[in-house]
């Protein structure tokens, strides 16, 4: 089962106020830190145990998709200070709040699907894999979670009616295996657009899956230095699409994605799966034909302000 969170900040009316006498004004960039006013309400009407859920490396070109989960209960106290979503946060920041996050936290884990596995199933199919690795480590922690609340619009982690852990050759615990001897239940997602900027438990995920991740691909880069994926961390950096120009794809490269570019008929794909909406799609399409790019590479990549965007061949889109 699987509903959109409102988001009940958004929703409340904002006063200004003009700063009183000696009082300095706020800065206009203030953004207030994530808080776990959803999970409570969430808890509140008899869920146990909510994990926050985020993803990170969706748009890579090379390495895994990992997917961190931050567990809460009702007894989790206010998160960690400094606390935010991990696009906010430089690396040493969030290097630095993982030690916290992990005592913070009811229990946490990171789960990754391969780049084999992203193109032998797809990218949604591979983040799903991803969660639910995530979920099977908390699950020997303490047990089923009841809710899980997913960053953006759609649910990538229910189960479309297959057998994810068969389909990729893996054996997934078997029942009587979680504590108490229980069987492994699906839990119910919320989704919420930004959670990862309002949702502590989400934020401590999207922390924690892209510290892990991002050592991956840093210990990575020594065994493939011309890739400079402890720069890049995977993304279609210039020196990372120089060097596949150069010396072609590794076997940790996504192969499925016509590196070094995707081909224009691979967004068709990408619509089917969720990871493009009908209106980026035709801002995409529309780019294209203006530009006669036959080719490009769409991704997530940090711009100047750590924001992350879509890039097609160089021009930014939101």
């Amino acid at each position: 089962m699987t509903s959109t969170v409102p988001d009940a900040t958004a929703a409340r009316a904002r006063t200004t106020q003009r700063p009183t006498a000696g009082e300095a004004a706020r800065p206009a960039t203030t953004r207030r830190p994530p808080t776990l006013r959803q999970e409570r309400a969430l808890l509140a009407t008899g869920a146990r145990l909510v994990a926050g859920m985020d993803e990170v490396g969706r748009g890579a070109l090379a390495g895994p998709v990992s997917v961190g989960v931050a567990v809460v209960d009702a007894a989790t106290r206010t998160a960690p200070k400094g606390l935010a979503d991990s696009k906010l946060l430089t690396a040493a920041a969030r290097e630095s709040l993982v030690p916290a996050l992990r005592r913070w936290a009811v229990a946490y884990a990171v789960g990754h699907a391969s780049s084999a596995e992203i193109d032998e199933h797809g990218i949604i199919a591979a983040l799903r894999l991803a969660g639910q690795r995530a979920l099977a480590q908390v699950r020997e922690a303490c047990g089923d979670v009841d809710l899980v609340l997913l960053d953006g619009s759609h649910d990538w982690l229910t189960s479309p009616g297959m057998d994810l852990f068969e389909a990729a050759g893996v054996a997934a615990p078997a029942p009587g295996d979680a504590p108490g001897g229980g069987a492994e239940r699906e839990p119910v997602v919320r989704t919420m657009v930004k959670a990862d900027l309002r949702c502590a438990s989400v934020a401590a995920a999207s922390v924690l899956a892209k510290v892990e991740r991002d050592g991956i691909l840093t210990r990575l880069a020594a065994e493939h230095p011309a890739f400079a994926w402890d720069q890049n961390k995977g993304y279609s950096a210039p020196a990372h699409m120089e060097a596949l120009r150069l010396h072609g794809p590794t076997e940790l490269h996504r192969r499925s994605w016509s590196l070094p570019g995707v081909a224009a008929e691979a967004f068709e794909e990408l619509l089917d799966e969720g990871v493009l909406d009908e209106e980026l799609l035709d801002e995409v399409t529309e780019a294209a034909g203006a530009t006669g790019v036959e080719q490009a590479v769409l991704v997530e990549v940090p711009d100047a302000s750590g924001a992350e965007r879509l890039r097609l061949d160089g021009m930014m889109t939101t």
